[in-house]
C-alpha cells in the first residue's frame, strides 16, 4: 500500500530530486574530468614546445656570443692584416657564419611562439560555447 501511494505522487515515474541532483553532480564531473585531462594533454604539448624554445634561443644566444667573440677577434685581425697578416676573412667567415646561425635558431623560435599554445582544450571550449548558443536558442519560448 505504500508502493500506491509513491505512484500516485510520482505517476509518471521521474526521478526525485535527490536522484536528479546526483545525476547532475555526477554529469558536471565527468565534464570537469574530461576537461582537466584535456589541459593535461595540451600542457605536455606546450611544455614540449616551450623546452623546445627555451634550446632555440640559448643556441641563438650562445651563436651569437661566438659571433661576437669572431668579430673583436677580426678587428683585432684587422690591425694584424694592416701589418700584412692575412687571416682576417677567415675570421670574419666564421663569424658571419655563427651570426646567420643565430638568426635561423631565432626564426624558429618566433615560429615556436607563434603557435597557440592549448589548441585542442580552447577547440573543445568553442564548441561547448556554440552548443551553448544553439540551445538557448531553441528553448527560448517564441512570442
Amino acid at each position: 500500500m505504500a508502493e500506491e501511494g509513491s505512484r500516485s505522487r510520482n505517476p509518471a515515474g521521474h526521478a526525485g530530486l535527490l536522484d536528479n541532483l546526483l545525476a547532475l553532480t555526477s554529469a558536471l564531473a565527468g565534464f570537469f574530468q574530461n576537461r582537466w585531462a584535456l589541459v593535461a594533454l595540451d600542457s605536455k604539448a606546450a611544455l614540449a614546445q616551450l623546452v623546445a624554445l627555451a634550446a632555440c634561443l640559448v643556441a641563438a644566444i650562445m651563436l651569437f656570443a661566438f659571433g661576437y667573440v669572431f668579430l673583436i677577434v677580426s678587428a683585432i685581425a684587422g690591425v694584424a692584416h694592416l701589418a700584412r697578416v692575412s687571416w682576417l676573412w677567415i675570421a670574419l667567415g666564421a663569424a658571419g657564419l655563427h651570426f646567420v646561425g643565430a638568426l635561423i635558431f631565432l626564426f624558429v623560435a618566433r615560429d615556436r611562439v607563434t603557435r597557440p599554445l592549448f589548441r585542442a582544450t580552447a577547440s573543445e571550449l568553442k564548441k561547448d560555447r556554440e552548443w551553448l548558443k544553439e540551445l538557448g536558442k531553441t528553448t527560448q519560448p517564441k512570442s
